[in-house]
């Protein structure tokens, strides 16, 4: 049973889905168990264990009845971050900019953070702030 996992709504689903199936088995070992680029659903798991679904914003929208509503308005402050940890994380990172990535901040050893954690920061092309970290 999955106690908790994120659900990306996303408008820019084709494009999203290509990026995080280039780059979550590289990241995580997750492993594609349903969907394809046509959407409107694909999810990733790692060992029987849900790590991320996407969700075509349009068709959430109809299921709760918010079609009508506009969508948040750009440029603001991230509400959300997916979190990686991984082994190398500028070879993580030049692997997600090879697959559609888009650079944030480069990778930079982070002390106040954590005894030896070193992150970046990049968006999927949907725009999510993604962290790649390792310590």
């Amino acid at each position: 049973m999955d106690a908790l996992y994120p659900r990306l709504l996303v408008t820019r689903f084709a494009e999203c889905f290509r990026f995080y199936d280039a780059v979550l088995p590289v990241l995580c070992g997750a492993v594609r168990q349903k969907g394809d680029a046509a959407g409107p659903y694909a999810n990733w798991d790692v060992d029987d264990q849900a790590v991320l679904v996407l969700f075509d914003r349009a068709a959430m929208a109809q299921v709760v009845g918010t079609a009508a509503l506009p969508t948040a308005a750009a440029p603001a402050q991230d509400a959300v971050m997916l979190v990686h940890r991984v082994v190398d994380v500028d070879a993580a990172l030049a692997h997600c900019l090879a697959h559609g990535g888009t650079p944030v901040l480069e990778a930079t050893d982070r002390p106040e953070w954590g005894p030896g954690l070193r992150a970046a920061h990049l968006r999927d092309p949907e725009g999510t702030l993604i962290e790649l970290q390792s310590y």
